[in-house]
């Protein structure tokens, strides 16, 4: 990435406390961009804010739940009030919540559809009604993933979510492009982070099953988030970008 590729921008990033998110953060700070971050867990955020800082970066960590929409505007506002403007919105966070569909709890849908989509949707809504209040042009990027293309045992509410974001970013394009805000989503899969080397065959299984011989580290993933959301993808809007070394191409599963 180009030094200071980012310079002059204004990010939020949802669920960043860690993994993915964290790495988007990281790379965009120290590419000159000034950054809210997010996670539910406030310790969590705030050390991943201190990091970001002792690295260079520009960071304000703000604890809360992505999914509640009179936190999403604070949210803004917040971005707004400590950096005078909003140009980049990530939705990056989100929950996975296995279980078989013929006994799936309506609690567990529940709870993925209001983060995975709630939450997503009025991020881009209140990050939008910004950055055209302020005529400046920007970018918006949901996190969606392979499992909104292949099917996936026991994660039929969270494919359908993430199938739902890649529509959005579709139909956002008519609305939001006479306004030049572009609009993408990434579709990781197997990615190596704190969460997943929890399981400890994840890394040996995935590096099995994946035709380029190992799952998605959070750099590969920050970096394909980072070009659609960069000055050099001004004219890509409405797009998905599959990051999962060619998994979906072949689709082993993983059982």
């Amino acid at each position: 990435m180009t030094a200071k590729k980012f310079a002059g921008q204004v990010a939020i990033i949802t669920g960043a406390g860690q993994g993915i998110g964290f790495e988007i953060a990281r790379q965009m700070a120290l590419g000159g961009a000034a950054i809210l971050i997010n996670d539910i867990d406030e310790p969590l955020i705030k050390k991943a804010a201190d990091q970001i800082e002792k690295a260079g970066g520009i960071c304000h960590a703000l604890a809360g739940d992505a999914a509640d929409i009179d936190f999403i505007q604070q949210m803004v506002d917040t971005a707004v009030q400590k950096f005078g403007k909003l140009t980049i919105a990530i939705a990056n966070a989100g929950i996975t919540l296995f279980g078989e569909f013929l006994s799936y709890p309506p609690e567990s849908l529940q709870s993925v559809m209001t983060l995975n989509l709630q939450g997503s949707f009025f991020l881009a809504q209140r990050a939008a009604q910004q950055i055209i209040k302020q005529d400046s042009g920007g970018s918006i990027l949901f996190m969606s993933s392979v499992t909104g293309h292949q099917a996936h045992k026991n994660l039929a509410a969270y494919g359908m979510t993430k199938a739902a974001l890649e529509m959005l970013a579709k139909n956002l394009v008519v609305e939001l492009s006479p306004y030049q805000i572009t609009v993408n989503t990434v579709a990781p899969g197997a990615t190596l982070t704190e969460r997943t080397l929890e399981d400890a065959d994840y890394k040996k299984v995935w590096s099995r099953i994946t035709p380029m011989g190992r799952p998605a580290s959070v750099e590969d993933v920050a970096a394909a988030v980072l070009f659609l959301v960069s000055p050099g993808a001004g004219h890509i809007t409405g797009q998905n970008l599959i990051i999962d070394g060619g998994w979906t191409a072949v689709s082993a599963s993983p059982y």
